[in-house]
C-alpha cells in the first residue's frame, strides 16, 4: 500500500459521521441508505455522500436491491482501516 491510498483511507475516516456509520455497520452488519440516515440523524443526501466517501477508500460496499441501497463493511476493508 503506497502514500496515496493511505492518506485516501485517512481522510475517510477523518469524519465523525462517517465513524459512526462505520460503527453502526459494524454493529448492523447490512444497512440502507435510509436506515443509516435515520439512525445517525443526518440527511439522506448528506448520508450518501458520507458513503461514497467510505465506498471510494474500499472500506465498504454496496448492493443495490430494487431501489433501495444497503451498505455494509468491505471484506475486502485496507489493513489501515481496520482498528
Amino acid at each position: 500500500m503506497n502514500e496515496k491510498e493511505i492518506e485516501k483511507i485517512l481522510k475517510a475516516l477523518a469524519n465523525r459521521r462517517r465513524i459512526v456509520i462505520v460503527n453502526l455497520l459494524r454493529k448492523r452488519r447490512v444497512v440502507s441508505v435510509g436506515d443509516i440516515a435515520r439512525e445517525i440523524k443526518l440527511s439522506f443526501n448528506a448520508t450518501s455522500k458520507h458513503l461514497k466517501v467510505l465506498f471510494s477508500a474500499d472500506i465498504v460496499d454496496k448492493n443495490q436491491v430494487g431501489l433501495t441501497m444497503f451498505y455494509r463493511i468491505s471484506e475486502q476493508m485496507p489493513k489501515a482501516a481496520r482498528h
